[in-house]
């Protein structure tokens, strides 16, 4: 995309896609944030998620959530940069997205802004013009803050988190609906839980006789709770989001079976095994957790473990902050909903 050049600034628009203006170069030290150095990128959040508990490590799966009209937060708010960041950041790179549409490429551009006042032009959002500030609000305490969405392409709505880079003082969230709250980092961690793969048991091991149950079970302690914890640094604000699976889906692969329970669904017991281990006898018993053929195949197998099943089924609930409490918040339930894994278990 080539920008128009009028003297020393260029700005360079395409429908809703970003638009980048183009001032006096700065030293290309642009990245997205190793170490201590922090740039301007509304692709990358602050936001800190750590795995508190549950098991890690070998195949995971992500989580798909059971009501069709969730999805993760598309963009939000959040502090960048301390006065003095961002003195440093104008004056010695000055390449970066001043809001999640409109990039700033020039250190000319910035210190216009953020350090002489001068009024800058927002192209998508309102209001059209935006006060500057003096010399980068050095002095006061507080945060200069900007848009975040880790996918832009995806955003049909141009007024999502359209501000400009923008002040606020210590302590305080934004007051703009798309600020960040305690649920916008419950969602963000929802996003990121990584179940653990699980192998079941299954007697017989090879291959099911018609009429003749297959006993399905995991042992003791097979299935443990995932307990992942977002927080946004400089704001007081966390959550921590718990998968907590429930029960193990059955789908023989084929409506000539029986399952049971007859809902396919296996209760996970409070100890995290499933069903009931096989024991020699027990070939003509009901298994707790199992499945009844009853057609045989015409030389092709079903798949129990085949696909998208069987599926673990569980509940997310989160914790986090009171809202207008301080950092060390009392904790609050939120509602709970249901899940799916996205991976399928397999038999050993």
């Amino acid at each position: 995309m080539a920008p128009l050049v009028a003297g020393s600034l260029a700005v360079a628009l395409l429908g809703s896609t970003p638009a980048e203006a183009i001032g006096e170069a700065g030293t290309d030290t642009r990245g997205q944030a190793d170490g201590t150095e922090l740039a301007a990128s509304a692709s990358y959040s602050r936001i800190k998620v750590t795995q508190e508990s549950g098991p890690t490590g070998g195949k995971q799966g992500t989580l798909s959530s059971t009501d069709v009209n969730w999805e993760p937060p598309p963009c939000w708010y959040e502090p960048l940069f301390t006065p003095e960041q961002l003195k440093n950041f104008a004056e010695t790179d000055g390449s970066g997205q001043v809001s999640i549409r409109q990039g700033w490429i020039g250190s000319s551009l910035w210190t216009d802004h953020f350090k002489d006042e001068k009024d800058a032009v927002n192209y998508f959002g309102t209001p059209a013009t935006v006060e500057g500030y003096k010399n980068y609000n050095i002095g006061k305490k507080g945060y200069f803050w900007h848009g975040v969405a880790p996918d832009i392409a995806s955003i049909d709505d141009t007024s999502l988190c359209n501000r400009l880079m923008f002040w606020q003082n210590a302590g305080e969230i934004p007051d703009d609906p798309n600020a960040p709250t305690a649920e916008t980092l419950a969602d963000y961690a929802y996003d990121k839980v990584k179940i653990p793969a699980t192998e079941i048991e299954l007697k017989p091991t090879t291959k099911s006789t018609v009429n003749l149950p297959t006993w399905v079970w995991l042992d003791k302690g097979t299935f443990q709770e995932v307990k992942v914890r977002a927080e946004l640094p400089n704001t007081g604000l966390w959550a921590e989001t718990t998968a907590k699976p429930v029960a193990l889906h059955l789908n023989p692969g084929t409506e000539d079976a029986q399952t049971f329970p007859a809902s396919g669904d296996c209760e996970i017991n409070a100890d995290g095994s499933i069903g009931t281990p096989y024991s020699t006898g027990d070939a003509d018993k009901t298994p707790p957790c199992g499945i009844r053929y009853l057609k045989a195949t015409n030389g092709k197998p079903y798949h129990l473990a085949a696909g998208d099943q069987p599926l673990t089924r569980g509940r997310i609930t989160t914790a986090a902050p009171q809202a207008g409490s301080s950092a060390a918040p009392t904790n609050r339930s939120c509602a709970s909903h249901a899940w799916t894994a996205r991976w399928a278990h397999t038999s050993s």
